[in-house]
């Protein structure tokens, strides 16, 4: 796939890299060449190959859902400006 001048400023300006017209001709090459490179993995067959979240098969842990740490609700707003049953007051900015 071949990449222009234009496609390569279109990125510059989404990515706000400011170039030079030296360095969009460079990038030109370059672009299309991760792009040609991409189209060979297409090529690859992957039909047998399970989706995975790792390269290494690893099975979670399983604990039970406990509270460790609560209880603690007069902490936790003893800092607020405003708060009413351990909740944080804020104002209300939706009409």
């Amino acid at each position: 796939m071949q990449v222009d001048e234009a496609t390569v400023r279109r990125i510059a300006r989404l990515a706000r890299i400011r170039i030079s017209d030296a360095e969009a001709k460079g990038l030109e090459k370059e672009l299309s060449g991760i792009l040609d490179w991409v189209k060979q993995l297409d090529e690859v067959d992957t039909s047998a190959v399970e989706p995975m979240t790792r390269v290494v098969a690893q099975k979670l842990t399983m604990r039970d859902d406990v509270v460790t740490d609560g209880d603690i609700a007069d902490a936790v707003t003893a800092n607020a400006p405003l708060a009413e049953d351990h909740y944080f007051v804020v104002p209300k900015i939706v009409e």
